[in-house]
């Protein structure tokens, strides 16, 4: 990157059909780039990518100022109601090499429904994807985005409470991805100020990664 001013943040957003993937990439663009919506089957069919406008300024690094630029990957829910395992697999690995082949992924998101619980096969698959997508590395390149975060809030629930009460699967995983996990309210608070919260966070992440990015061919 020649302007040492400017860095592009690569993100890719997995998991089940309707857990949120879609609108909370549309988030962390600030614009309306993916097709979100409720629906009773898969509504995301094929890998698209999302580029925000620049955020002047937004951090220091160096002793300097620096403009943020960010670049979401849209994909299939999985396991998908209209599309096989293997199309799904196949798809999410041609934009990943694709999209980020010689730029490098900064971080994956798994995208979970704070709202709907963490256990089982189909809770699974997501993950499985990703640590087949990402191979062993995929520890260091992962966090988890709890969606819907406002029906715990409704709830009277904490955010720390959510967790404690967390079945094991969700323990395991969390432990997995060194605890790395956000949660992002749909309603409440302004959209600008969801997105500048959940940008610092994996901002932390990556910055704790070093900024490395995992590239694929």
């Amino acid at each position: 990157m020649t302007d040492t001013s400017k860095m592009i943040i690569n993100l890719a957003v997995f998991g089940r059909t309707q857990s949120g993937k879609s609108s909370a990439g549309n988030i962390l663009l600030g614009s309306d780039d993916f097709y979100s919506g409720l629906s009773p089957g898969s509504v995301t069919t094929e890998c698209s990518l999302g580029r925000s406008c620049q955020l002047h300024s937004f951090m220091r690094r160096g002793g300097q100022e620096i403009t943020l630029q960010i670049q979401v990957l849209d994909t299939p829910g999985y396991p998908h109601s209209k599309l096989s395992v293997r199309h799904v697999k196949q798809e999410v690995k041609n934009a990943l090499a694709h999209h980020f082949g010689q730029e490098g992924l900064h971080l994956a998101l798994l995208v979970q429904r704070a709202d709907v619980p963490f256990f089982g096969q189909e809770a699974s698959n997501p993950v499985q994807l990703i640590q087949e997508l990402l191979g062993d590395s995929w520890k260091d390149y992962t966090a988890v985005l709890f969606s819907h975060a406002e029906k715990i809030e409704e709830a009277g629930i904490s955010e720390d409470e959510y967790l404690r009460e967390a079945p094991d699967a969700l323990v395991t995983l969390l432990r997995s991805v060194q605890q790395r996990y956000t949660f992002l309210c749909e309603s409440g608070n302004s959209c600008n100020e969801q997105r500048i919260k959940i940008l610092e966070t994996i901002m932390e992440f990556i910055k704790e990664n070093h900024y490395q990015v995992l590239r694929f061919t």
